[in-house]
């Protein structure tokens, strides 16, 4: 049997991200926020992009993360996540590219964190964003990161502490958790919530 073309792998991945009932946080308190989960296509499988932040940033220094930031007041939640996908890699698509949006994620730093899944291609030459946010931009096999996390315990939450195995080093959450739940939704259909995963410490602020 020959492998999937990447047409079914989108198909795919659109179909069972449409039949998940995403859940919306209602929190106006907190700052919106918008990230790209981009699939890119290759001859060797899918795979995502995601990023390691310039180590001179005030906050999250050097950390994995995927694409995104803070909406705009007149932006839609998708448009901000293309416009960062934009301007974190260099992968610049339009609204087709949308296959579905993932459950809101409330980080501990005051963010309503809204993944949105989008189908990025093949990537025509170096990915390469602003030097001033991201150091590096990745594409990870999905197979690489579709994986069962690590879960930790912490003393200063009950609740467990996600991350993944990448590179040597860890992806925590928030982007772990996004990562995670994108895994079970498009990848195997199933309606995991990762709401009640935990961040580390260090990233409360």
């Amino acid at each position: 049997m020959s492998a999937p073309s990447a047409a079914q792998g989108r198909a795919a991945l659109a179909a069972n991200l449409a039949s998940f009932p995403r859940i919306e946080a209602e929190r106006p308190d907190l700052k919106p926020a918008s990230v790209a989960v981009c699939i890119m296509s290759s001859a060797a499988g899918e795979t995502l992009l995601i990023t390691r932040r310039a180590r001179n940033l005030r906050s999250h220094a050097g950390q994995w993360a995927l694409p995104g930031g803070r909406r705009d007041a007149s932006e839609s939640i998708e448009d901000a996540a293309l416009r960062e996908l934009r301007e974190e890699t260099g992968v610049d698509l339009g609204a087709d590219a949308v296959l579905g949006i993932l459950d809101d994620y409330v980080t501990r730093s005051g963010y309503v964190m809204t993944p949105v899944v989008v189908w990025g291609g093949t990537a025509a030459g170096e990915l390469q964003g602003s030097a001033s946010e991201v150091a590096r931009v990745f594409e990870i096999s999905l197979a690489d990161l579709d994986v069962e996390p690590e879960l930790l315990q912490i003393p200063e939450s009950d609740a467990p502490v996600i991350r993944i195995p990448l590179l040597g080093r860890h992806v925590h959450a928030p982007t772990a958790a996004i990562i995670y739940q994108f895994c079970q939704v498009a990848l195997h259909a199933r309606h995991q919530r990762v709401a009640h995963f935990e961040q580390p410490v260090f990233a409360w602020k």
